[in-house]
């Protein structure tokens, strides 16, 4: 049988031998097989007015297209599923677009009609390519592009070269790609697409221009999803909205995936929402914060059983308590959230009324412990038992008294304590928290505001009190406040300490290693420093320096006179005598006798600052001078060289 005597199948049947009483029928609307098509594709923006959340990158490229100045390289960077490979394909239409009478050119506004449109909506377009370098890393793809690139487009006006996840070539395919993206053919134009901007080399951003597509706000996102919603005969409350668009984390395909899974469970409302998602219901989660902020650690548990009878993931449910804390921290400093529409109005009455009985220093707290409590469920051989474990750690610790009540009781006062002290206290604390909810802290009492400052060492327990493990009281000067006035230094080497308490690290170094004191004393301040580009640095920042601490009281030049030696070799000066007096030392000569191999390492003088000098009221070098050395306890009986025989 010849080739020519085949039956040709229908044109719009759907099989190669169609039956016997369907030859020559055409087949209906209702007979032809029906593709689902999932909603991120079904509602995939077509033009820039589709595109959410992006209307800066729409601004500027709309400008572009106006004026005619489109770039030939684009870098379209952003977290997964924000329209990066679709504003790519948007743009490539735009280049090609023909209008409907076919006689249009490039435009920001693309018909949708024309051929090179549809062809390109429907990606079967033979001057837009596109490529996944996830799958395509090779030196030897990019030689086929670059190839590809030096024909005249084929159909369209301009040939596209859309590259996904960039970031996954090769060096080498990089390193082919660069000529031709610096000076592409006039027909070419490159889109690259990315999630890790940081894993492209810069000689690769520097010829692009780039665009960061921010992720997609909640609210945003619930709105866009309202609108597919009724499209499918689907009506979400507001609350399950939310939900699904605070899951998408900006993502717009994200959420549209849930969105597609919701419509298909029939979860319309907020509670099936939050089964699907594997999250704890939002008024259970308040529920527990309340609880636990009042320590009532049987009530906690039975709201954790509830939870995990209805299949939400414990560990979930302690990021979700870190969210609410997080969320009431927020509403302490700043009231206006509580007002905002961004936010469910459940989240926003029970949140505003829980936040204003609880301080700030009780939430940062529940937060380290909750952060410190995430990472111990990760590690638990039963995921159950360590969130149980953390939740009745933070009953307990929810009684515990803040630090600013410690410093009360401490005083025996009922009136707080100085602002800056009790901001110590609490660091203090936050700082030092472990996860079993005990915390060893100084906490400084003060008698005043200027006054005197005793501290003492405490121990936190879990079972709501404060036991003194140890008291040492110390009196020590209070520190100055903001507002006083700094001291004026009296010396060069007071000086010297207070650049390095106004944290200038450099300068600090350089006045204590290299400079040499010529003349001190209001308003004049003479140095020498043997180093031009050092001197001028010293000039700006120390002029600034002084004139910012004490306006127009000090003067600073610089002179070529020796001056005396810097703070560094005076130290050094300090320590050549330490070792000099230490050999002297009977006990030290009879050691070195016992000994003869024995060397002396280094003496340690208790009266040495930190800048290895004793006080300036003593003689550094002075015949006078001699290091403090301590050997033994005071109350140690005498040695003498025979002793050690």
């Amino acid at each position: 049988m010849d080739d020519d005597t085949l039956p040709l199948p229908q044109e719009e049947g759907t099989s190669f031998f169609p039956d016997a009483g369907s030859v020559g029928r055409p087949i209906s609307e209702t007979e032809k097989p029906q593709h689902y098509k999932v909603l991120a594709r079904k509602y995939r923006p077509r033009t820039f007015d589709d595109l959410i959340g992006q209307d800066t990158l729409v601004r500027i490229l709309r400008r572009a297209f106006e004026v005619g100045r489109v770039a030939h390289a684009f870098m379209l960077t952003g977290v997964r599923g924000v329209g990066k490979t679709t504003t790519a394909r948007i743009i490539a239409r735009a280049l090609n677009c023909t209008g409907r009478d076919g006689k249009g050119g490039p435009t920001a506004d693309p018909c949708g009609v024309c051929p090179n449109c549809v062809a390109i909506l429907e990606d079967r377009h033979p001057d837009v390519l596109e490529m996944d370098a996830a799958s395509r890393t090779g030196v030897d793809d990019v030689r086929e592009i670059i190839e590809f690139s030096r024909f005249r487009p084929m159909q369209g006006r301009m040939k596209v070269f859309i590259i996904d996840e960039v970031h996954m070539l090769s060096r080498n395919a990089f390193n082919a790609l660069l000529k031709t993206l610096e000076e592409p053919p006039a027909q070419v134009t490159f889109i690259f697409a990315t999630t890790e901007l940081r894993k492209v080399p810069v000689t690769v951003l520097s010829r692009c221009q780039r665009f960061d597509l921010h992720r997609v706000p909640q609210d945003q996102l619930a709105e866009h999803f309202k609108n597919i919603s009724e499209k499918e005969g689907a009506h979400f409350t507001s609350e399950a909205l939310a939900l699904i668009a605070r899951a998408a984390d900006g993502s717009v395909r994200d959420g549209l995936s849930l969105l597609d899974q919701a419509i298909a469970q029939g979860a319309e409302e907020a509670g099936a929402v939050s089964a699907m998602l594997g999250l704890a219901d939002r008024g259970l989660i308040f529920d527990m914060l309340e609880s636990v902020m009042a320590g009532k650690a049987d009530q906690v548990l039975a709201l954790t059983e509830k939870a995990y009878a209805q299949g939400a993931d414990l560990r979930s449910v302690l990021t979700d308590l870190m969210e609410g804390v997080h969320l009431l921290s927020r509403f302490k400093v700043d009231s206006s959230l509580r007002e905002s529409n961004d936010l469910p109005e459940m989240e926003r009455s029970r949140g505003g009324s829980l936040c204003d009985r609880l301080s700030m220093s009780v939430l940062s707290r529940a937060w380290q412990m909750l952060l410190k409590g995430v990472a111990e469920v990760d590690a638990a051989p039963d995921r159950r038992q360590a969130v149980e474990m953390v939740l009745i750690r933070l009953c307990y610790s929810s009684v515990l008294p803040t630090p600013d009540e410690l410093i009360r009781q401490l005083q025996g006062e009922t009136s707080p304590v100085p602002a800056g002290n009790t901001s110590r206290a609490v660091s203090a604390f936050t700082a030092q928290s472990s996860s079993s909810g005990m915390a060893s802290m100084s906490v400084p009492v003060s008698e005043g505001s200027h006054g005197p400052v005793v501290r003492s060492s405490l121990r936190l327990v879990v079972n709501g009190g404060a036991i003194i493990e140890h008291e040492t009281p110390e009196l020590v000067a209070s520190e100055e406040t903001e507002e006083l006035p700094v001291p004026m230094p009296k010396s060069w080497r007071e000086m010297v300490v207070l650049v390095g308490q106004e944290k200038e690290a450099w300068l600090h170094g350089i006045l204590r290693h290299e400079a040499h004191i010529v003349r001190f004393g209001p308003p004049d301040l003479v140095l020498r420093l043997d180093d031009i580009v050092v001197r001028k640095r010293v000039q700006r920042t120390l002029s600034a320096l002084l004139e910012r601490l004490y306006p127009g009281q000090w003067r600073l030049d610089f002179s070529e006179e020796k001056g005396e030696p810097s703070l560094d070799e005076q130290g050094a000066q300090v320590v050549a005598l330490n070792q000099q007096h230490a050999q002297n030392h009977p006990l030290i000569r009879a050691v070195m006798k016992r000994f003869p191999g024995a060397r002396i390492a280094s003496v340690h003088d208790r009266n040495l600052d930190d800048y290895g000098l004793p006080p300036e009221e003593m003689t550094p070098l002075g015949e006078d001078y001699a290091p403090d050395l301590d050997f033994a306890p005071y109350d140690a009986d005498s040695i003498n060289e025979n002793d050690l025989d």
